[in-house]
């Protein structure tokens, strides 16, 4: 299928904020062996997006240096020896850059098929939450029925996603949020306790909820300001999950003889890194355990709102507002 040689694409004129993105032309990638060519229909807007656009998160060498991290869209050209997919396809894919643009590159093995009745807003707004939310609580964090985890931002995309599939293989699930309203959303979503962690404490509200045994599990994307507090709120064996720095990297004052005595796992991991074996591996996984309740109509991303490519700039506004509740899309 011919397709043109220019593209729109989103472009940031220097690392700064908001401001900087703009549309530009350019020539539209080709795949390389092993990849797929999609015609991008809507692209998932996330943290990391925004730490590229600062500056701080550069793409890794080889990857594409336009924001974006996760597309659906339909296939229009292959790369030599991939034979999983066909020319017509309507996937979506964990892209390693490339996302805010009219067609994205991405290896075959991290592309999935549009769950059941979904279209591409709500294809698009899957593989970045559920590929880091399936490697780090369930690979890392080995989150079992049965078990307690606090999931921290649970109102964010990562968060709607943790607590939906948490809740979906038998964990109490307590999550916390930065508003009365944002709390209220995580109980809709199936958390069975939702802390403000503006008005209370997330420790002392665990030590209450859990009769002082803690959690199994945390998966916490704010780093610094939170991990001493995390620590003290683990059970026996718990392990704390770190994806994200948003209150600082460096951390103080971690008594480590809890860590010890209560033979904790601190631990974490980011996604982009990752081998693109790493990423196919969490993709066969997905579609094996995750893949299915979806086409059931279960643990359903939650779209909060929907922005045209030229918006990117209002889009990446709104996330670094934390005003939103679940997904931010780009309509392209």
């Amino acid at each position: 299928m011919p397709f043109p040689d220019k593209m729109s694409f989103v472009a940031a004129t220097a690392a700064g904020g908001p401001e900087v993105l703009h549309l530009e032309q350019g020539p539209v990638p080709r795949p390389a062996p092993g990849e797929i060519l999609l015609r991008v229909e809507a692209a998932g807007v996330n943290r990391p997006d925004v730490q590229q656009r600062r500056g701080v998160y550069p793409p890794p060498p080889g990857a594409s240096p336009i924001i974006g991290l996760e597309v659906a869209g339909e296939v229009i050209a292959l790369g030599e020896g991939v034979d999983t997919v066909v020319i017509g396809d309507r996937l979506c894919a964990l892209a390693n850059g490339g996302g805010y643009a009219e067609y994205c590159t991405v290896p075959a093995g991290q592309a999935l098929r549009f769950p059941r009745g979904f279209d591409a807003i709500r294809a698009a707004a899957l593989p970045e939450t559920y590929f880091t939310v399936w490697a780090n609580l369930f690979q890392i964090g080995r989150l079992a029925a049965g078990e307690r985890v606090l999931i921290h931002g649970g109102s964010s995309g990562i968060g709607v996603t943790a607590i939906k599939l948490a809740k979906a293989i038998g964990a109490t699930v307590y999550a916390t949020a930065g508003s009365d309203t944002k709390c209220d959303a995580c109980l809709s979503f199936g958390a069975d306790a939702a802390i403000n962690y503006r008005t209370s404490s997330f420790e002392a509200e665990i030590a209450k909820l859990t009769g002082k045994n803690g959690v199994d599990v945390i998966l916490d994307m704010v780093g610094a300001d939170y991990a001493a507090a995390n620590v003290r709120s683990l059970s026996r064996g718990g392990r704390l999950v770190i994806i994200g720095f948003m209150g600082g990297r460096i951390a103080n004052e971690i008594d480590l003889t809890q860590i010890v005595s209560r033979r904790l796992t601190i631990t974490g991991s980011t996604m982009r890194p990752r081998t693109a074996d790493d990423k196919a591996t969490i993709a066969r996984e997905l579609l094996d355990r995750v893949w299915p309740q979806l086409d059931a109509g279960q643990c359903a991303p939650e779209i909060h709102h929907v922005f045209s490519m030229s918006e990117a700039a209002e889009a990446h506004r709104l996330m670094e507002s934390s005003d939103h509740i679940g997904k931010i899309i780009l309509r392209v």
